[in-house]
């Protein structure tokens, strides 16, 4: 592959994720509004991806919470583990998590199906009886993943703390009330809205992606596949390289 072309190949995928971006957000305000298949695909999209994002969060509280406790004793660590846990889930690591997992398998299931319907032409078939395949299938899933990624990472922030609550009591020695306090004492405004304006961003990154690859799917059953595990490396190199330039700016903004 040459230079000229090693250049155009990521342009060109830009320019096209910026198209279908602008395309999507137009049809997304446009009526007439598709809302019951925004609620199937928010029922798709969050009810069914809260069991991974409830074991993945409530688990990464509970080693922050023991890991902390063991490394750093000599320094009284031990009676801020909610300052830790809070501040470590809801800033960066719970939107940073719920979006890898919880992304990796929405985006997957968007370009999947997607690219089926594209290696069928039945997208063809929608352009044909003139119905707009952009807002029939990729606004849907655009809103629902919007409104649901933030969400169960809020709900992710609040497993994680209590995956720390019950370390703090179980191993620590600990009062629920005294981890409470350290936990309320030690969040603020500005850390939550870092946290969830984050996920706004993961989730615009994953569903923009999901449903950009199945778009653009070619090659049949193979190429479905090949699109399938594109997206999930797409999407998470993103969510990490954005992670770092959006905690940049909402230290500045916040």
């Amino acid at each position: 592959m040459s230079l000229k072309t090693s250049l155009q190949t990521p342009l060109r995928v830009t320019g096209q994720l910026s198209l279908l971006s602008a395309h999507a957000f137009k049809a997304a305000i446009a009526p007439p509004y598709e809302l019951r298949l925004w609620i199937r695909e928010m029922e798709q999209i969050g009810v069914r991806s809260l069991g991974v994002a409830a074991i993945t969060t409530i688990f990464t509280g509970m080693v922050l919470a023991l890991q902390t406790a063991y490394s750093l004793p000599s320094i009284g660590v031990k009676y801020y583990i909610g300052t830790v846990v809070s501040k470590s889930l809801v800033r960066e690591l719970g939107p940073v998590l719920v979006a890898l997992i919880v992304g990796g398998r929405i985006g997957a299931g968007m370009t999947a199906e997607l690219g089926t319907m594209k290696v069928t032409e039945q997208i063809d078939a929608m352009r044909s009886m003139a119905a707009d395949p952009v807002k029939k299938l990729v606004v849907p899933k655009l809103i629902a993943t919007l409104v649901m990624l933030p969400a169960l990472t809020v709900l992710g922030d609040l497993l994680g703390i209590l995956g720390g609550l019950i370390v703090a009591m179980g191993q620590l020695q600990l009062t629920a009330g005294f981890y409470i306090n350290d936990v309320l004492d030690a969040l603020t405004l500005q850390d939550v809205s870092s946290g969830i304006g984050k996920s706004f961003f993961f989730a615009y990154f994953i569903a923009i992606i999901g449903c950009y690859n199945g778009l653009y799917a070619s090659g049949g059953a193979d190429g479905v596949g090949r699109a399938t595990t594109n997206t999930v490396v797409m999407a998470s190199i993103l969510v990490l390289v954005s992670d770092f330039f959006l905690t940049k700016l909402f230290y500045i903004v916040f």
